[in-house]
């Protein structure tokens, strides 16, 4: 096949891949109007409503996406690092505010961690952190005494504390609670491009950039507190990478102290794992080299478990308590036959068809096993298997559209390896703007 063939043809098979991609969200929305009821889904296969509407962020919205698909890649080629990286988070948080905004403030931002399920309604029972923590697993089971909110009961305690803690400091309510998700949620795209430039080499993270900032999980960051954990997580990886890569070891005591936080803000997040093994492969060099760095590395992993454990949460017990309430609750009547293939339908709208096209061309880089290209591959393979295992488990039936997004951030580099970047950021953009005027969403 000629060098001109391939050029033609690859292009082509690109697009083959994302329309396959809105063909599995087709289906999926079809499969699963008969069965909404057992779905517990408003808008199959995401938790939202039919609900056409424009609002106060509409204008910013369109603005940020026109300038970001007309300007985004010649200013991510061209800008220095440092500032790209602050212009990156800026944008991003432009970004995700705009798309809320499109609901209005109370019902975009302010009013989302309030609702009855949130974490919000439980700082109040905060008032002896040391008793409520030591307290904390006798209230996971819908049938215990005060049962905490659905989200409270669904993640070990420090996601809950983060927000008494901010409410200790005097930022307290949703308003407060909202933007604390959305700016440090937004710095997340920035700790993957550290990662990418580590691991990949700067030409692929200059090129990931735009997809980062202008991803359709935008929809979902200004929404829930999983931008928060996305952000946490993506750091621990990121510190991990400049520590495999660098001359400073230390950074791997604080991607160790970040890991073990990531793993007490959600426990689906341990599987952040494996990403975690696939930048110490790629490092495996300066690990051999400087066996030290795995020392420090596990030092600062055992520093959240210690503290919690002290203060008397066991993670283990409240895990086990967490599945059967799990499935005490919707988790039990959602069907496993449909969520286990529909999820990978939300992956879709929350990474976009930019997304299946670069993960098509990961499947082609991986397999050359040099080059930045398959670095890059490699690290985007690993999100992938991690996401697989949390589908499989079944502990993940619906709503991973926000619960999925700290692994949605790592399938988002692949779109570096696509050509044209503009018409697929286009595309990208596009679907977050109908998502976000289209429906309303649960998170």
């Amino acid at each position: 096949m000629t060098r001109q063939t391939r050029e033609t043809r690859e292009p082509l098979r690109d697009v083959c891949a994302a329309v396959a991609a809105v063909l599995l969200v087709v289906v999926a929305a079809l499969a699963g109007r008969p069965i909404q009821d057992r779905l517990r889904v408003g808008w199959p296969p995401l938790l939202a409503t039919w609900d056409p509407h424009l609002g106060p962020g509409t204008a910013l919205a369109v603005l940020v996406a026109a300038a970001a698909v007309a300007y985004g890649p010649a200013v991510a080629a061209r800008l220095p690092w440092r500032p790209l990286l602050v212009t990156a988070w800026a944008t991003s948080l432009a970004w995700i505010l705009s798309l809320a905004l499109v609901d209005g403030w109370q019902r975009g931002i302010a009013g989302r961690l309030t609702t009855r399920h949130e974490y919000l309604r439980a700082v109040g029972r905060f008032g002896d952190i040391p008793a409520a923590l030591r307290d904390f697993s006798h209230h996971i089971l819908i049938d215990s005494p005060d049962n905490w909110p659905a989200h409270v009961a669904g993640h070990p305690p420090a996601a809950t504390l983060t927000f008494v803690l901010l409410d200790r400091v005097g930022l307290r309510g949703g308003g407060w609670a909202g933007m604390w998700c959305v700016t440090v949620g937004a710095t997340a795209c920035v700790a993957v491009l550290v990662a990418v430039r580590a691991l990949a080499g700067e030409g692929l993270a200059r090129r990931a950039a735009p997809f980062l900032v202008l991803a359709p999980a935008a929809v979902w960051m200004g929404t829930s507190a999983d931008a928060y954990f996305a952000a946490v997580a993506s750091w621990a990886v990121a510190l991990l990478a400049l520590a495999v890569t660098g001359r400073r070891v230390g950074w791997a005591a604080g991607s160790g102290l970040l890991f073990g936080l990531t793993c007490y803000l959600s426990y689906g997040l341990t599987l952040f794992a494996v990403i975690g093994a696939a930048v110490l492969w790629l490092g495996r060099r300066r690990v051999r080299e400087r066996p030290v760095l795995l020392v420090l590395l596990v030092a600062g992993l055992a520093v959240v478990p210690a503290a919690f454990t002290l203060a008397g949460f066991d993670w283990w017990e409240a895990y086990r308590l967490l599945v059967t309430r799990y499935y005490q609750g919707a988790g039990g009547v959602r069907p496993y036959g449909y969520w286990v293939w529909a999820n990978l339908a939300c992956t879709v709208l929350i990474t976009g068809p930019a997304t299946a096209a670069g993960l098509r061309r990961t499947a082609v880089a991986l397999p050359r096993g040099r080059g930045a290209d398959a670095r890059l591959a490699l690290l985007v393979a690993a999100a992938l298997v991690a996401l697989l295992v949390a589908d499989l488990s079944g502990m993940s039936k619906a709503e991973t559209e926000r619960i999925w997004l700290p692994f949605a951030m790592w399938l988002l580099p692949s779109c570096a390896l696509l050509p044209r970047p503009r018409a697929w950021l286009a595309a990208q953009a596009v679907l977050a703007l109908l998502l976000n005027h289209l429906l309303l969403t649960g998170w």
